[in-house]
């Protein structure tokens, strides 16, 4: 069980191992329909489903690392293990879109007739309908667990299910048309499709290991908040920093007040700042940074490694000073 702000949190190893039971299942009915008919789209199908496998298990193993409390070495948690694993789910999608290209060009070269459609295509519609099934319920649970290792299992479930669904139409086509070419036509239009899937993944696991910023979104809300506080006149903040890991946010910002102000009041409206913010947006970890309004220092310490005041800055700061809010 996880923790975050002293409510347990469910593991959510349950659902990589829902994912795995499915593609076992999804492995085996795809393997009989593919035999039973021959179509290159039904391989196709299920060599996806042999990397739905291996996409689950890491899953499985990224989920239990990311669970694991924060100890002296990982002392901001280990939440950034989702990210390896989502990477190697948009990866292992590439690949599944590179396998069904290659094992479509030859029979597009050197069409053979599909046998035994009927059957081919009742098995491989209830296999994608448990896929459908459980990428719709991995969905949910990473909208409400903010997990992104679920997400990107949900959405290899979905080009799973996106690929049965052209291998459907193509077998259907064949049937009807008796243009054999057709099966391996949808095929490669399918892994032209899914590659798309793959590249955003690994895009999103990389910008995420890169320490990015929280959505805009979520951003904006963090403004307001900050906003209500400046609106007064005597605080001011600066230097606000986000970044985000897997399901957990990281919110930094430094907050100027009157020097004359005890330690004790300039300490409150910082806990003042960072429950606002955690009440709006639940696993953050919000640090804040009390300074004197008046000294120089305060309003140049906004970069990773402070800065010394310049004569502009001099002037702005002077400026500020001279309102009535700050000087009464």
């Amino acid at each position: 069980m996880m923790t975050t702000q002293g409510k347990a949190v469910p593991s959510l190893t349950r659902f990589a191992w829902l994912a795995i039971a499915t593609a076992i299942a999804t492995i085996s009915l795809k393997t009989i329909a593919w035999l039973l008919t021959d179509s290159v789209g039904l391989l196709s199908d299920a060599l996806e489903s042999v990397v739905n496998l291996v996409a689950a298990i890491a899953a499985l193993i990224a989920l239990r690392v990311a669970e694991q409390e924060p100890d002296e070495d990982h002392a901001y948690g280990h939440g950034k293990a989702e990210y390896f694993s989502s990477g190697l789910e948009g990866l292992l999608i590439l690949i599944a879109a590179v396998s069904i290209i290659w094992a479509s060009i030859p029979r597009l070269l050197d069409p053979v007739a599909i046998e035994s459609p009927g059957i081919g295509l009742a098995i491989s519609t209830f296999a994608s309908g448990i896929n459908l099934a459980v990428a719709l319920r991995l969905f949910r649970a990473a909208r409400a667990y903010r997990s992104i290792t679920l997400e990107a299992d949900g959405r290899h479930l979905m080009t799973d299910v996106w690929t049965s669904v052209g291998v459907i139409i193509g077998i259907g086509a064949v049937a009807l048309t008796g243009w054999n070419r057709l099966d391996a036509l949808i095929a490669l239009a399918v892994a032209v499709n899914i590659i798309w899937t793959g590249a955003n993944l690994l895009r999103r696991s990389m910008l995420g290991l890169l320490d990015t910023a929280i959505p805009a979104n979520e951003l904006t809300v963090v403004e307001a908040i900050l906003q209500r506080y400046r609106d007064g006149g005597e605080i001011q903040t600066h230097a606000l920093r986000t970044r985000q890991a897997a399901s957990r946010r990281f919110i930094s910002v430094h907050v100027l007040v009157p020097g004359r102000w005890p330690v004790e009041r300039g300490h409150q409206v910082a806990e003042a700042i960072e429950q606002e913010i955690r009440a709006a947006l639940p696993g953050t970890t919000v640090f804040t940074h009390i300074e004197p309004i008046e000294d120089e220092a305060s309003w140049a310490d906004t970069g990773l490694d402070g800065a010394p005041p310049s004569d502009d800055l001099h002037t702005t700061i002077s400026r500020f000073l001279r309102t009535p809010a700050i000087t009464a």
